[in-house]
């Protein structure tokens, strides 16, 4: 066969070592050798003899998504091979974390993931009932975390001097060592009278980076995530 749909530009290649790596900007592969975690359905395609299973959360976990809306549906995937990861034609990244980090992610973002990786579901500090029920999956250990966004995030650096304020749709993660609280930026009367729309912000202070997409989650779309 000829043509640009078999140029190198979109053929796979082999693998040449175990994990995750970015196999182009909308989809993540991941050479298995032994086990990982996924998203339940974000499998594109595998070759190989790889095993797919779906992974309780435990009844804690189940008990805290029936609260908080917020869970990741993950798979098991094991044996020895290759797959294809991806969500609705989105960005992919990969983040590497290191002993004694911590990565805070909305778990509609998450993808794949290293098994020797950890993750908890924790309450936004500082958000409250009042943020809408803002919380997020803590990653920790050691692995790389593959994420899958909506365009591509802005990198935004933290620091004490400078805080940094985010719409709570549009945050994807953070990094450890950063504090967070609801920052209002309209007075009652202005809301009262109509607003701009973009009344409560997520303030993150300290020393760190926060992760942004550039676009808004629509109710309709946040509650298929």
């Amino acid at each position: 066969m000829k043509g640009s749909l078999f140029s190198s530009d979109h053929m796979v290649q082999p693998a040449t070592e175990a994990g995750m790596t970015v196999e182009n900007a909308k989809c993540i592969k991941y050479a298995v050798n032994g086990e990982m975690l996924a998203r339940q359905g974000a499998m594109i395609a595998y070759r190989g003899n790889l095993q797919f299973e779906r992974k309780g959360q435990g009844m804690g976990g189940m008990l805290k998504r029936a609260m908080t809306g917020e869970g990741l549906p993950l798979m098991a995937v094991r044996g020895t091979g290759e797959a294809w990861f991806a969500h609705e034609a989105q960005n992919c990244f990969i983040v590497e974390v290191d002993p004694g980090d911590e990565f805070t992610v909305n778990g509609r973002n998450v993808l794949c993931f290293d098994a020797s990786l950890s993750y908890r579901i924790s309450t936004v500090k500082g958000a409250g009932i009042a943020g809408g029920g803002l919380f997020n999956s803590v990653f920790t250990g050691h692995g790389r975390l593959g994420l899958a966004c909506e365009g591509n995030p802005l990198v935004i650096p933290v620091s004490a001097q400078y805080p940094v304020y985010v719409d709570t749709d549009a945050v994807v993660g953070w990094t450890a060592g950063l504090q967070t609280s609801l920052h209002r930026s309209q007075s009652i009367g202005s809301m009262l009278r109509g607003g701009s729309g973009e009344a409560v912000q997520l303030m993150l202070q300290g020393e760190g980076y926060v992760v942004v997409r550039p676009s808004e989650a629509t109710p309709q779309r946040a509650q298929q995530h």
